[in-house]
């Protein structure tokens, strides 16, 4: 069949052959990457036929205030959603070909009136160079590797929080002060303060013989502790809990973040209203990723069968927990839709422009280290493949532009909704599906 790093290895040579346009900055810039990959498996079960059909790249998140009730503006430009999106798009065209007679790769006529069903012998996998932000990203802490979420910093707090924001935050800087640094024993403190200024050491009693050797081996043992306190810590998540649920304690180590909530995603400053990608990814495995306009023409939902990880710090109870185990037991679905968790891969291949690599073969005087602004959208249509947005809009467009169809990326939601009424239109009407009639 094929293996986690051919899937991995095929996604980064699509990127590869994509335009210099959006992508990072070498050296400077770093960035995520996702694919929703399409598998082929011939009849007599000989060849399997692997082919990258939407790629995403991203990593930013509007706020609250500048989403549009138009549609017209990309909420959430992190790299699992664009590359979900893009294959909206593509799923859109093979439809349009199914119904249009033209020989669609994917769809076949359904037993219902009006519907389209998955080819057998094909299935779709979906590939995320990172582990998902959110619930799937709060993993044991083994070494230094980069989180998927960066925390938010003190600085992009929203200037008007309410105190019992502000007490939170002063949690979270005792927390991480206690893990990171672990609270120093007095005469430790001393100490130090006695080598940094031989003046103010104080003067030593006489002391039993071979005090000294036991005080040795009690302050080996509490630092062989402390050692191991400080590995019990977890790769923490910049993901807020929803508000309104339960909350983050913010103790230090393990006790840091609660899991198995639902969580959004961290803006500059401004919070936001798009859940975090490990919500998503779980949310997919319940309703499909199809959408709800496709699903009008759809016999059933579409499941990836399989989630492929990239190299990155990574846990699979943590991706069962939060891709699986929270929605095992969803019951009483409509037809067509059950619970389908995908099987958990992980890959051996690190993207190269992953903020790991990036900070690696970081160079002086080309400034600090970022997350690139810009997302890239890449999917297999015969019309304009590739859309390259910044902040939610069209790369590169000017502010005379905003709000026209010209700064309106082709994957936000009026643009999927355009190209849904265009399959509506060349769809005979006395084979539309019951629910369009």
């Amino acid at each position: 069949m094929w293996t986690a790093d051919e899937i991995s290895k095929r996604c980064y040579q699509r990127f590869s052959e994509l335009p210099k346009r959006g992508k990072p900055e070498p050296g400077r810039e770093w960035t995520l990457l996702a694919a929703v990959v399409k598998c082929s498996v011939s009849p007599n079960q000989e060849k399997v036929e692997v082919e990258v059909v939407s790629l995403g790249t991203g990593t930013k998140c509007i706020g609250r205030s500048a989403m549009s009730s138009k549609g017209d503006v990309l909420n959430d430009s992190h790299a699992e959603v664009i590359a979900r999106r893009g294959c909206i798009r593509y799923l859109t065209e093979q439809l349009r070909m199914a119904v249009c007679g033209q020989g669609s790769t994917v769809f076949c006529q359904g037993e219902e009136m009006g519907k389209w069903k998955v080819q057998s012998g094909v299935s779709f996998l979906f590939f995320t160079s990172h582990t998902p932000c959110g619930d799937a990203s709060i993993i044991p802490m083994s070494d230094r590797q980069s989180q998927p979420c960066p925390p938010i910093r003190s600085d992009e707090i929203i200037p008007n929080e309410t105190n019992e924001k502000a007490e939170r935050v002063n949690l979270k800087r005792r927390a991480e002060t206690q893990t990171n640094g672990i609270n120093k024993h007095p005469r430790l403190e001393e100490q130090e303060k006695s080598e940094d200024d031989p003046a103010q050491a104080p003067a030593e009693s006489p002391r039993p013989e071979g005090a000294n050797a036991l005080t040795n081996m009690v302050l080996k043992q509490r630092d062989n502790a402390l050692t191991q306190q400080s590995l019990q810590d977890i790769h923490r998540t910049g993901a807020k809990c929803v508000p309104g649920g339960p909350e983050d304690p913010l103790q230090p180590g393990l006790g840091y973040h609660s899991t198995g909530l639902l969580r959004v995603k961290p803006g500059r400053g401004e919070p936001t209203l798009s859940l975090s990608c490990s919500d998503k990814l779980a949310r997919w495995a319940v309703l499909g990723f199809q959408g709800a306009l496709l699903s009008h023409y759809l016999q059933g939902a579409v499941y990836f069968s399989a989630i492929v990880v990239g190299r990155c710090p990574y846990s699979h109870q943590a991706m069962q927990r939060a891709l699986i185990t929270r929605c095992s037991e969803v019951t009483a679905l409509p037809a067509g839709f059950t619970v389908q968790p995908p099987e958990l891969l992980q890959s051996s291949l690190e993207f190269a422009h992953s903020q790991a690599q990036t900070e690696h073969n970081h160079q002086p005087g080309k400034g600090r280290v970022s997350p690139c602004g810009a997302a890239i959208s890449w999917c297999a249509v015969s019309d304009q493949p590739l859309d390259v947005t910044a902040n939610g809009y069209k790369h590169g467009v000017t502010k005379k532009a905003l709000g026209t169809s010209k700064a309106r990326s082709l994957i936000c939601k009026v643009e999927l909704f355009h190209s849904f009424l265009s399959l509506l239109a060349v769809t005979d009407k006395s084979h539309l599906p019951e629910s369009l009639r």
